[in-house]
């Protein structure tokens, strides 16, 4: 038997299984008897019954509104709207006509699969792949599999602080995140960046005193200047004229004080505007699939920074400091 794997929409695009499924209308009907979950391309969305058209390749697909996408409220027409272009994931429900077949298919009964099968079955600390659709002001939404959505919050992005979401991600882009929390009545899972992108003796252990590096303007307060070395860690600067949050900036590392979790940092230059700095995971998030416990801050260090997953399930949270 084939495994099931469920994953961010548009994973599945150009798999073996997926190609071979939507090669001829024989493979689609096999794939219906077997109830595989496969993707195809949205092209069209028909603004006269908001059903979604997508390319299979051997045949024309047919989403009808109904079949688009779970949502307990019901959803928005918005929603189906946005899929056009994109990949989408669907079962085949059925297969119409003579001459020149249409299949039926349903979004809604794939992400239903994925909700009974994989997702209810998460808890805080489990690590899985997700996909960033859209970012807003308070956080960052993402796939975690089959076009069901999480939210992680702006705080749950870094340590390092950022404004917005778009200081560290971007729409489209493939990341791992972990459970965070799980409300049990309303269903909805919030997930967490940070724990994965290293402590911060992890994260210190790649500068040294005396070194020059670059970093990132992330807040300017009256005692100094915070700058990010990497999206777990920052350092204080002196107050400097002519900086901005945002710029990317030289510095010079005068100390690094790991009782006080302090970096002590002098700005050399500033070089340009930013961009969305790379992630680096201190997690194998490829052969671990979860972690009960994390702690930011070090040993030597009185303030405790931590996240504690492994809380009873009727709990739905964890702690987190």
């Amino acid at each position: 038997m084939e495994p099931k794997i469920y994953l961010p929409e548009g994973s599945l695009m150009d798999t073996d299984m997926n190609v071979a499924y939507t090669s001829s209308l024989r493979m689609l009907e096999k794939a219906m008897y077997k109830g595989r979950i496969l993707e195809g391309l949205c092209t069209v969305c028909d603004c006269r019954d908001m059903s979604l058209r997508v390319d299979l390749g051997c045949c024309e697909g047919i989403i009808p509104k109904e079949e688009a996408q779970y949502s307990p409220d019901g959803g928005k027409d918005i929603a189906v709207i946005t899929r056009v272009g994109k990949p989408c994931a669907f079962k085949v429900m059925k297969i119409v006509g003579g001459e020149r077949p249409v299949a039926i298919l349903s979004r809604r009964e794939a992400q239903l699969e994925c909700l009974g099968e994989y997702v209810s079955r998460l808890v805080p600390g489990d690590i899985v792949p997700a996909r960033v659709t859209h970012l807003d002001p308070f956080g960052a939404f993402v796939d975690i599999g089959c076009g069901i959505v999480s939210l992680i919050c702006v705080d749950s992005i870094s340590v390092s602080r950022i404004f917005h979401p778009r200081d560290r991600l971007y729409a489209g882009q493939s990341i791992s995140a972990v459970v965070k929390s799980v409300d049990r009545e309303t269903g909805r899972m919030y997930m967490s960046l940070r724990e994965l992108l290293g402590t911060w003796e992890e994260n210190a252990a790649q500068f040294s005193p005396g070194s020059c590096v670059a970093g990132v303007v992330r807040s300017i307060e009256e005692y100094g200047i915070f700058v990010e070395l990497s999206p777990n860690l920052a350092g204080l600067a002196e107050v400097r004229e002519g900086i901005s949050p945002g710029d990317v900036c030289s510095v010079y590392i005068k100390s690094i004080i790991p009782e006080r979790m302090k970096i002590k940092l002098v700005i050399i230059d500033s070089l340009s505007t930013g961009g969305v700095p790379g992630i680096k995971y201190f997690v194998d998030t490829e052969s671990v699939g979860h972690i009960s416990h994390w702690r930011y801050s070090p040993s030597s260090c009185r303030k405790v920074i931590e996240t504690v997953f492994d809380l009873p399930v009727d709990a739905g949270t964890c702690k987190y400091v």
